[in-house]
């Protein structure tokens, strides 16, 4: 039976590999470079969950090499240790400690001590939440409760503006849950991520997505009103389908300023019926809370001028290929893919547990929203409707 080579990277190898997955490229990209599968370099990412390591730097307080070689020629010359100290500045004790440590005035030889040093030195510095048990603690149930790091640790904040071991950074979640060597957060957490990635993505990842169809006399997203675009007043929203097996699907919307986000459950993908289906919303709001919605170019739109006069909606349609274009939108699908995975059948949902999903979403703090909830600031426009 033939045996797989062991395939071993040099360190400069290993930043090279770094370097390219932190600007995005792809494990078989990398793997091709050097010639190799991606499951030769999965093993390198995976160690660190995706994360690159930090690069390990000498403490300034730690003796150096040269240090160490001064020590070595004062043992050499039986000097004390108090003269030594005092030539290097020094603590006695310090001279005193590095001796002893290692091999004592018989055995001290400075290279074999520096490297010593260095390997005992190798000891991770143990991270916020590992000395915070009580806020890994929160940490955890909010993120059970579908927040992302971001949300968890905009909210700390909010809550704990003047008391900083009460708060911690997105990015220490984040590593706490890709790096397990912490010990802090259980692996399974990592489920509660809106993608359930094993490792880390670099952010400059990209995703492509197909184009969708064609429809006819779409009014484009550029004859749109200026106070759509910068979001300075409400009731203007964003819309597309979410599908999954059997032709199912979900009509999913999201207000534009406040982020507030509707959920349809619809039969099929034909125009009549998501026509209908998004009608049927509309007359859940006010009319100065739906005055526009902008689409992609679905053919499940193709109705849209019988939805206008029905409920006197202006629709947009985006631009080819343009899914940023309705970019709270396409944000608000990948977070619903979270409750709704690919590959599952979406009829079975009722309209009531979309609506559940819906309210939890709504009443998830935002960045962009400084950290309110969208059901905050959709209903204090309501309040200023009424």
């Amino acid at each position: 039976m033939k045996h797989r080579t062991r395939i071993y990277f040099s360190a400069e190898q290993r930043a090279d590999i770094w370097d390219r997955w932190q600007r995005g490229e792809s494990m078989s990209s990398i793997g091709r470079l050097f010639e190799r599968e991606s499951s030769s370099i999965y093993p390198i990412l995976q160690l660190s969950g995706g994360i690159r390591p930090p690069k390990r730097t000498r403490s300034r307080l730690a003796l150096s090499l040269l240090e160490r070689e001064e020590i070595s020629r004062g043992v050499a010359s039986q000097q004390s240790m108090r003269c030594m100290a005092r030539r290097l500045k020094r603590s006695p004790s310090t001279i005193s400690r590095e001796i002893h440590r290692n091999g004592g005035y018989d055995g001290y030889r400075a290279a074999p001590s520096d490297q010593a040093a260095w390997d005992r030195a190798h000891r991770p510095k143990r991270c916020k939440l590992a000395r915070h048990r009580s806020l890994a603690n929160v940490v955890a149930a909010k993120l059970r409760q579908q927040w992302s790091p971001q949300q968890i640790a905009g909210w700390l904040k909010r809550t704990y503006p003047d008391r900083e071991p009460k708060r911690v950074s997105h990015e220490t979640i984040y590593r706490s849950l890709y790096i397990q060597a912490r010990g802090v957060l259980k692996k399974e957490l990592q489920d509660c991520l809106r993608t359930k990635r094993a490792i880390r993505r670099s952010k400059h990842a990209s995703l492509k997505r197909q184009g969708l169809g064609k429809i006819t006399n779409a009014v484009s997203i550029k004859d749109r009103p200026a106070s759509v675009e910068d979001r300075t007043v409400p009731g203007h929203w964003e819309g597309d389908l979410i599908g999954g097996t059997h032709n199912s699907y979900i009509a999913t919307l999201v207000e534009r300023q406040s982020r507030y986000v509707m959920l349809a459950k619809i039969k099929n993908k034909n125009a009549e019926t998501v026509a209908a289906a998004l009608m049927k919303h509309a007359q859940r709001l006010p009319a100065e809370l739906y005055k526009s919605l902008t689409w992609d170019r679905g053919t499940e739109m193709a109705n849209h001028r019988h939805f206008t006069l029905a409920t006197d909606i202006a629709v947009y349609f985006c631009d080819p290929k343009s899914p940023w274009q309705r970019g709270s939108n396409e944000n608000t699908n990948r977070l619903l893919r979270q409750y709704f995975p690919k590959g599952i059948d979406l009829s079975r949902y009722t309209q009531a547990q979309l609506n559940k999903v819906a309210r939890q979403l709504n009443e998830r703090p935002r960045k962009t929203l400084d950290y309110e909830t969208p059901a905050e600031k959709f209903h204090a426009c309501v309040a200023a409707t009424s």
